[in-house]
């Protein structure tokens, strides 16, 4: 298969609607490839309602909602609320793809299939949080008014190239988080739930993965640019979460996300299945972008590595505390 056409012009005169058009054969293999390994789950399958049956409002004579009555740990509530209200933000996500990549054929297809899957993270995360008891109900939801009510405005819908690639790597780091909150909360079944919604993630990943992998065939100067771009300049959808710092820092020194597991098991491991650094045909400006990329991977590693130093001195000392 090539991906290379006459029509298209050369690879630095390609518009975002020229790279649609070069790539919807691509995007049409993997939509068949994700529908034919994707599997259908229900999200009631995954939340313990029995435990809900003293929750006020859906029972009659309820208990209020007190933080003892859930099993799950401190790192992890902040984890699922933090994880839960970026999924909350699902409509924006829709509509800035649907600009971006359109709404006919394989784009659009992909588009809709890709929201209707991530519908039901959402849906059974925020079941299984007010099932199992693990947040306060009436703060969760002031807290997905402020969010939702502030808006979100990707930091790459200037480019379809840089959105393609920041996907690849945002749809990593989520399946990262999730999986590693499931294994701090503390709580077999939101583990299993959240294990669930990796492996979503995890097809999502190879869905943008591939199509970026076709996109450096087809124009490897912008597609390395855009690549540094979105790693130099990285940062989760949910940054504008109330309170968000705060909460990545307990999930940092939590092991749910931190520097180390950005470097190690999001980027790296993109970045080695693209083979970035041995992509052939670069121009000045993509031998450039190239080492910038690798220069900025290094000063993150070594960030990594203080991090987890400290890190470590800190558990010492609590340990030593007793």
């Amino acid at each position: 298969m090539t991906l290379t056409s006459p029509h298209l012009g050369s690879p630095d005169t390609w518009t975002d609607a020229r790279l649609l058009y070069a790539l919807e054969e691509v995007v049409e293999k993997e939509l068949n490839r994700h529908l034919k390994v994707a599997k259908d789950w229900m999200p009631h399958e995954y939340v313990p309602f029995s435990d809900a049956r003293n929750f006020p409002g859906l029972f009659e004579d309820g208990e209020a909602w007190e933080l003892s009555q859930s099993p799950v740990t401190d790192v992890g509530r902040i984890a699922l609320v933090v994880n839960l209200l970026t999924e909350d933000n699902l409509p924006s996500y829709h509509h800035e793809i649907a600009s971006l990549f359109g709404r006919d054929g394989a784009w659009g297809t992909w588009v809709h299939r890709w929201t209707a899957e991530e519908g039901r993270h959402g849906i059974v995360m925020r079941d299984y949080l007010l099932a199992s008891r693990a947040v306060d109900p009436d703060q969760l939801e002031r807290f997905r008014m402020s969010h939702m009510s502030e808006g979100f405005e990707s930091d790459n819908r200037h480019s379809m190239l840089h959105s393609v690639a920041y996907v690849a790597f945002q749809e990593l780091a989520t399946r990262i988080s999730h999986r590693n909150t499931g294994h701090q909360s503390g709580d077999p079944v939101c583990d299993r739930m959240l294990a669930r919604i990796a492996t979503d993630e995890n097809l999502h990943m190879v869905f943008y993965r591939n199509l970026l992998k076709a996109a450096f065939e087809l124009a490897p100067d912008a597609t390395m640019r855009a690549v540094r771009d979105v790693v130099v300049d990285f940062r989760m959808p949910g940054h504008g979460i109330p309170g968000f710092e705060r909460a990545a820092a307990k999930m940092a020194i939590g092991g749910v996300y931190n520097l180390r597991i950005h470097h190690d098991d999001v980027l790296q491991p993109v970045l080695r299945f693209l083979k970035v650094m041995e992509v052939p045909g670069l121009g000045p400006d993509g031998i450039r972008a190239q080492e910038e990329l690798g220069l900025y991977l290094d000063g993150l590693d070594t960030e990594a590595r203080r991090f987890d130093e400290r890190l470590a001195a800190r558990r010492a000392r609590m340990a030593a505390r007793g």
